[in-house]
């Protein structure tokens, strides 16, 4: 009888947050609080993919169940004048 290793693959997604820091767009993963950065978006979460990859290669690694998301919300921004008494 011969035994069969197989290696499962799993995909899972993540969530990825980016914002512009000067010249550098950095990308940062809250589900397992890993950062990268690139000098485009897209360079920036291809190499966040990468860091994520290299981290839950380790065996130790606990993987979330669940995924962060982002959302947008507004507020207002009027600057009322005040007049002083003297």
């Amino acid at each position: 009888m011969h035994s069969i290793l197989l290696n499962i693959e799993q995909l899972q997604k993540f969530s990825a947050v980016v914002h512009k820091e000067n010249d550098w767009y950095v990308s940062w993963c809250p589900d397992v609080d890993i950062a990268s950065q690139g000098k485009t978006v897209e360079e920036a979460v291809a190499n966040l993919k990468e860091a994520v990859e290299l981290y839950l290669e380790d065996e130790d690694v606990l993987i979330p169940q669940t995924t962060s998301f982002l959302t947008t919300f507004e507020v207002s921004n009027v600057k009322t004048s005040h007049s002083v008494s003297a």
